[in-house]
């Protein structure tokens, strides 16, 4: 059952873990491992060199929508974690979780028919490329202008916001996929087909998280950064 309102430091890794298991992902993308006992979320953090401030405003930000005041300022929430972690989620997508749903869907369709086939890999394949081409982006052009901000360097052709209107287009691709499946999915193993459907509807919401992340606590902060570095 998940438990409402806001987890803090003081609280088990276990008792949040147990409680809301999609967790897990958010504590694998910070590098914290399972088989930590009985301590307390500030203690996992701190035996696993991550600042707990950080983990905490993306766990109840997932969790029950709520942020502490601190959450957006850049003095307090720290930007180099927060950044660690969407990488981390970047290569758990496309190294991981795109080419297993990929293999999947390959064991699920099968050669019976080509046409299918290549139809529905090739609506994923290029569903894929547009996510990598957008992750890229932010690898290239975001991540760098902020380690840029955080070196007191400002940058007036260019402001955070400017990256965040990718994200409704790149959830609304995986979306048609599912309806696809879901409306006209050919013969086959029932048990199968509804794994891999599982599998998508699982790695949406999850992409979905990614992206509520970034748009309401990776953006205010650097918005608030960008606000301060203009000030000075």
């Amino acid at each position: 059952m998940y438990r409402l309102g806001k987890y803090r430091r003081t609280d088990k890794m276990s008792d949040l873990i147990c409680d809301n298991y999609s967790m897990l992902l958010v504590m694998s993308r910070f590098g914290i491992p399972v088989g930590f006992g009985d301590l307390s979320i500030e203690e996992v953090c701190s035996k696993n060199h991550v600042d707990v401030r950080t983990f905490l405003a993306v766990v109840n930000l997932l969790i029950s929508g709520e942020k502490d005041a601190g959450d957006y300022d850049p003095g307090v929430l720290s930007i180099p974690s927060l950044m660690d972690y969407l990488k981390s989620s970047h290569s758990y997508f496309l190294d991981f979780k795109f080419p297993s749903i990929r293999n999947s869907l390959l064991d699920v369709l099968g050669p019976a028919d080509k046409q299918i086939t290549d139809a529905i890999i090739g609506f994923f394949d290029d569903y894929v490329d547009q996510v990598r081409k957008h992750m890229e982006y932010e690898e290239i052009t975001v991540f760098p202008y902020i380690n840029s901000l955080l070196a007191g360097k400002k940058d007036p052709s260019y402001q955070i916001k400017a990256f965040c209107i990718q994200h409704d287009q790149v959830e609304t691709r995986l979306s048609e996929l599912k309806n696809i499946i879901i409306k006209y999915y050919p013969s086959g193993n029932t048990n199968e087909w509804n794994g891999v459907l599982f599998d998508l509807f699982s790695c949406s919401s999850d992409l979905a998280s990614h992206n509520y992340i970034e748009d309401n606590l990776l953006v205010p902060v650097i918005s608030q950064l960008e606000h301060n570095l203009r000030r000075k």
